[in-house]
């Protein structure tokens, strides 16, 4: 990757709060008002869109002159900047926002394990991470939350929603939810420490999974040792026959992962293109060499997002997967991560990306080679028939009797 990528780190996912290696940035301020400029700096150079929203970025940059005073003046007028963009991926986080973050990245955090974002004006739960008190209340990737301990979420911002969710170990949190079609749902949930899992092979409830298939549950592009797990998982798999990859829920995490594990599977090809706010393009290709050419499908949802979409788009351009389930979440953008003064940070959007067919799937999603739903009834019934489908066809694809169209 450009020199950029080197300086800090690039994340892809929808979180509550951000994951990712963190390295400090080479901005120095003083005093309050410099920081504020060093955040409009930062963004007047490196933010993907250089229209900056259709607005004349020069007038921030001196709009609050005669009224920051303190930390906390340049926070809110950094908030008010940054909210112009009209951008949720690029966000200003305080200190002690940006602690919960570094803690994130430790892989643990204190709350109900979920991941939310807003979308369309709604506050939404994109997953809830597996085996946390979230999912086991029953919440559900697309639900909406209408309330947060009685507080309306309406107009609220996912940085002050994750803010009312998260707390201590042992607490309670009450949210109100929407499904789909169904009445309006009240779930009072005790807060816990959040171990972060990214890879288990554990076969869910009433699968009977076949002795020579290997399923590998990849539930974030998060830990810094993702890579090398799955890795590891593949080269003790040598006796399957096929691998099914569950990416359902998977909200993404870091680029450089999603690289890695592509490159697992190809032997050469286009894994993703980033552009930059000055249209340069730049293509990342699989090096010579796969850790295993057996057969491979690949399991989608609706909160299937960014890294994973990247993983699957490099599979299904490049002719090397079955995918099955839903439409994907829809998340083409890549953002960096920077460390300011006073332990606060700034995560600016600064690349879109595009499948190797040359696809923006950002609002739109990558469509499953096969769409299977998977309904209400189906999840109360515990009938999996997205990964039953997932089964049926690397068992085909195994004997050779599945062929991915050209």
């Amino acid at each position: 990757m450009r020199k950029i990528m080197k300086k800090s780190i690039i994340f892809l996912g929808l979180f509550i709060v951000m994951f990712g290696w963190i390295i400090q940035s080479n901005v120095q301020a003083s005093t309050p008002a410099e920081l504020y400029d060093n955040v409009w700096r930062l963004i007047n150079s490196k933010y993907v869109d250089q229209t900056n929203n259709e607005q004349d970025w020069r007038k921030w940059r001196h709009k609050y002159d005669d009224v920051i005073r303190t930390n906390e003046d340049a926070y809110v007028a950094i908030d008010t900047m940054v909210a112009s963009l009209n951008d949720p991926y690029t966000k200003f986080l305080d200190p002690k926002e940006f602690a919960d973050e570094t803690g994130s990245i430790k892989g643990s955090l204190k709350g109900i394990g979920i991941q939310i974002g807003v979308k369309d004006g709604k506050l939404m739960v994109i997953a809830p991470i597996e085996d946390t008190p979230a999912e086991k209340a029953g919440l559900l990737a697309d639900d909406e939350i209408l309330s947060i301990d009685g507080k309306s979420t309406k107009g609220i911002t996912v940085d002050k929603a994750a803010d009312q969710i998260r707390g201590e170990e042992g607490t309670q949190v009450t949210l109100v939810v929407k499904r789909k079609d169904m009445e309006p749902k009240s779930y009072t949930i005790t807060r816990a420490e959040i171990e972060i899992k990214s890879i288990s092979q554990k076969i869910p409830d009433n699968i009977k999974m076949p002795d020579d298939i290997s399923y590998i549950r990849l539930s974030s592009f998060i830990s810094r040792n993702a890579s090398k797990e799955f890795a590891d998982i593949l080269s003790n798999s040598q006796n399957k026959k096929a691998f099914i990859i569950d990416l359902r829920s998977n909200p993404g995490g870091l680029l450089s992962n999603a690289i890695y594990i592509s490159d697992m599977f190809l032997d050469g090809g286009a894994i993703v293109s980033t552009v930059d706010r000055d249209g340069y393009k730049e293509t990342q290709k699989a090096s010579r060499g796969v850790l295993t050419t057996k057969p491979l499908v690949i399991l989608l949802n609706k909160g299937s997002a960014s890294a994973s979409e990247i993983f699957s788009g490099a599979m299904k351009d490049n002719k090397r997967a079955v995918l099955i389930g839903t439409q994907s979440f829809g998340k083409g953008l890549v953002q960096e991560i920077n460390k300011l003064p006073d332990s606060a940070g700034i995560n600016i959007t600064i690349q879109k990306y595009l499948t190797p067919n040359g696809t923006d799937i950002h609002k739109k999603g990558i469509t499953p080679d096969i769409v299977v739903e998977l309904t209400d009834e189906n999840i109360k019934a515990k009938d999996d028939v997205q990964l039953k489908k997932a089964i049926e066809v690397a068992q085909s694809l195994s004997r050779g009797s599945y062929v991915v169209s050209k």
